[in-house]
């Protein structure tokens, strides 16, 4: 398996599975403002966003989202010379109970003792392998409450 290092948040939300990155790759202008709405709705204080400011290639991309721009979690790992939280015997810490989108955090709190107990590239397969519409196997988001294709509801995070 090819890892894309861009796609590995040290958060531990894998950026393969994230739909700000599905919609940047594919130019999807409608996906975009579905999700900012969603951030809006859950964090105080960005009404001024736009779209634009969604666009991200991956968290340790050269384009990077404005919320991954000024993340508390990679600062802090990046300063500690930590790859991700796995590495941390901190975690949890307040950069994660303190974490703005409660399905992020959901998410965190499951994906990051996974990948400390299987290694980087196990976690992405089992995270890339998780995120299908178990009624119709399209591919779909993290944090999808309904397959877009069939119509499914779904909950894998």
């Amino acid at each position: 398996m090819e890892i894309n290092q861009e796609l590995i948040a040290p958060c531990g939300l894998y950026c393969g599975v994230c739909g700000v990155y599905y919609a940047t790759k594919d130019n999807n202008q409608k996906f975009l403002e579905k999700l900012l709405s969603v951030y809006k709705t859950n964090i105080p204080g960005i009404e001024h966003l736009t779209t634009a400011d969604l666009l991200c290639d991956g968290c340790l991309s050269g384009r990077v989202s404005v919320f991954c721009g000024v993340c508390s979690i990679k600062d802090c790992t990046s300063k500690k010379g930590f790859a991700g939280c796995n590495e941390c015997e901190s975690f949890p810490c307040e950069h994660i109970n303190n974490f703005p989108m409660p399905v992020g955090k959901k998410v965190i709190l499951r994906a990051v003792p996974y990948w400390r107990e299987h290694g980087t590239e196990k976690w992405i397969e089992d995270e890339d392998a998780r995120y299908y519409c178990p009624a119709c196997r399209n591919k779909i988001f993290r944090g999808a409450r309904r397959c877009n294709k069939c119509g499914t509801a779904v909950d894998l995070d």
